[in-house]
């Protein structure tokens, strides 16, 4: 089901939403500024040398003009809620956000400043955001989303997601870096190294290879990964992987050799090693609480 909600006096430049369901799609486009969410199963895109995994523990970011391709590859029909903000909503809401009361009634129609870019990277579930999206998702579902309350939906997303921003930006105020240029880049980087990370952790990625990504030495990513995220990329993607093969083992009867190298890791041995100290048993135990 694909559902467009035009904004009032409906044109090209018209806020929508998509909501719609497909086993398998391979498409490219460029967008406006959007909020990508998934539900029962993963959105791999591509956004020129970064890479986004999303499923129903996230959703992304991405802003307007961005290209991007997007690949879906499921046995079962993954369910995505894409939502698409009018050039200029974003500025004009932080006007009035920001704008004292009596300002705004003297000039309601002032031009709002040119829309600022934000952080494309992908977020947890669980947030006020997740949690209009998800109001909205059963509204479609259930079929009593009228295009009044949508539009309202829009405009408590716009909020939520402009504060979420100012809650980045006093996040970047810690970063390890004198100049604010240099944090606000410095924070850029490191998530696109972890965002990659997370999308590709089946892949054999190097230290080397995140660094590319990044644009940074390796010494420089390994030392402010761990500064910012608490531990290094290796221990990162070996978390990535350990909480795929416990998916595999909880959900699947694939043989354990078989997820083993599934998931990324080079030999049973290294796997069955890492998996008991991350839960405390081997994976045939860990199966076995399944069954």
């Amino acid at each position: 089901m694909i559902r467009t909600m035009p904004a009032t006096g409906a044109s090209a430049h018209s806020s929508y939403i998509l909501h719609e369901r497909a086993a398998e799609y391979y498409g490219a486009g460029t967008g406006y500024l959007s909020i990508k969410s998934f539900f029962g199963g993963r959105a791999l895109y591509a956004v020129g040398r970064a890479r986004f995994a999303i499923d129903e523990r996230s959703y992304l970011v991405l802003n307007h003009g961005r290209e991007y391709s997007i690949t879906i590859e499921s046995q079962a029909p993954v369910e995505s809620l894409c939502v698409f903000f009018a050039p200029g909503m974003a500025a004009a809401t932080r006007r009035t956000l920001a704008t004292p009361s009596a300002q705004l009634l003297n000039n309601p129609e002032q031009p709002s400043a040119p829309d600022q870019p934000f952080f494309e990277r992908s977020y947890a579930q669980g947030d006020g955001i997740s949690h209009i999206l998800l109001r909205i998702r059963h509204a479609l579902g259930n079929g009593y989303a009228e295009t009044g309350w949508l539009h309202e939906q829009l405009h408590a997303l716009m909020a939520a997601l402009l504060q979420q921003q100012h809650t980045i930006y006093r996040e970047i105020e810690r970063l390890p870096a004198a100049r604010p240029a240099t944090r606000e880049e410095l924070y850029r980087r490191l998530h696109l190294a972890r965002e990659f990370a997370a999308a590709c952790f089946a892949a054999p990625l190097t230290l080397e290879a995140l660094a590319d990504v990044a644009g940074m030495s390796s010494n420089h990513l390994l030392r402010t990964f761990k500064q910012v995220f608490g531990q290094t990329p290796y221990q990162y993607i070996t978390a990535q992987r350990i909480a795929a093969a416990q998916q595999q083992l909880a959900h699947t009867d694939n043989p354990i050799s078989e997820i083993c190298l599934a998931v990324g890791f080079e030999s049973l041995g290294a796997f069955s090693w890492l998996f008991r100290r991350h839960n405390g048993m081997p994976p045939s135990a860990y199966r076995h609480q399944f069954r």
